[in-house]
């Protein structure tokens, strides 16, 4: 398997497009019952703030020491600047359009005792003048970048990919998509597309042996016009179905922490692999051990050179 040199990686650019979010986190004590109702009162103690959903990958990609750019629409409010100054401060260039009319997109986690207690989202779509806006920057950018990656979080930030896809394709630049919901069909002509067991369920339907999903898988590949279909399976590993037939990786025994953003882990180091010139079958164990590096740590995390290649 080769291994790309920290030089090779330097030089990989890879452009992150989707949905932002922000993800924050108070954490605090949990010593008793609320007399109001049954449920438990958090004294919090400490308040946390990180780049979630797409901007995450982004992130994920300039932590193994890529160079990660981020094209997303937020909204003009104080969620949406606390997230550009996250994206800079962690080495990722962003383009960030701003929707006056769009509430940024935040993800509120309570956290008492290393526990998940309650989650509260606050968002809504944005406006598809931005998204226009944000197309015409998507062709500025592509010529610098050695692979192109959607993050598609279904929030409403990529209404206009199968234009993007597009131009990616008629530029020879790789594309790599997480995708969401039941529609694939806006997912044509991209290089390989990353769904988890229960994402895929949703599209082609239930399977009862290896077999009928290798059909399945490489039906909904072929129709797609995909050359990598990779089917993430949490504790079964992962397996890639491509021309060749399919390669499957095994999960790497660790200890579960948490799942959080591990599949956006596992898609950015795809990509960075890809970016620095690695085949899609190398680059599958290398994403397969950064997923099982990432599930060891707690909330949206990221896996260093290092930790990876160690």
């Amino acid at each position: 398997m080769s291994t790309p040199s920290k030089q090779q990686l330097a030089q990989a650019r890879v452009l992150v497009v989707g949905d932002a979010m922000l993800d924050r986190y108070w954490h605090g004590a949990v010593e008793r019952i609320s007399p109001e109702a049954p449920v438990p009162v958090v004294k919090v103690s400490r308040e946390e703030e990180r780049v979630g959903a797409a901007a995450n990958v982004a992130f994920n990609i300039s932590t193994l020491g890529a160079k990660g750019s981020f094209l997303g629409v937020v909204g003009d409010d104080e969620a949406g600047h606390k997230l550009e100054t996250l994206l800079t401060q962690t080495g990722v260039e962003a383009h960030l359009k701003r929707d006056p009319g769009l509430r940024t997109t935040v993800k509120l986690r309570v956290i008492g005792r290393q526990q998940q207690l309650l989650r509260m989202d606050f968002e809504n779509e944005p406006d598809h003048e931005v998204l226009a806006l944000q197309s015409s920057t998507f062709e500025q950018l592509l010529p610098r970048q050695q692979a192109i990656l959607f993050s598609d979080y279904g929030k409403g930030g990529l209404a206009h990919i199968p234009k993007m896809i597009e131009a990616a394709r008629a530029a020879s630049k790789p594309v790599l998509i997480d995708p969401k919901g039941e529609d694939y069909t806006r997912y044509r002509g991209a290089t390989v597309i990353t769904p988890n067991r229960a994402e895929l369920q949703e599209v082609v339907g239930r399977w009862s042996s290896e077999e009928q999903l290798r059909t399945k898988a490489q039906n909904l590949r072929e129709s797609l016009d995909l050359a990598g279909l990779l089917v993430t399976r949490s504790e079964e590993g992962m397996t890639l179905y491509d021309a060749q037939g399919e390669l499957h990786v095994q999960a790497h025994a660790r200890e579960v922490f948490d799942v959080t953003g591990a599949g956006d882990t596992v898609i950015a180091t795809l990509a960075a692999m890809v970016a620095a010139g690695v085949p899609l079958r190398e680059a599958v164990p290398i994403a397969n051990r950064a997923g099982g590096i990432v599930v060891g740590k707690f909330g949206t995390a990221t896996v260093s050179y290092e930790e990876l290649f160690a």
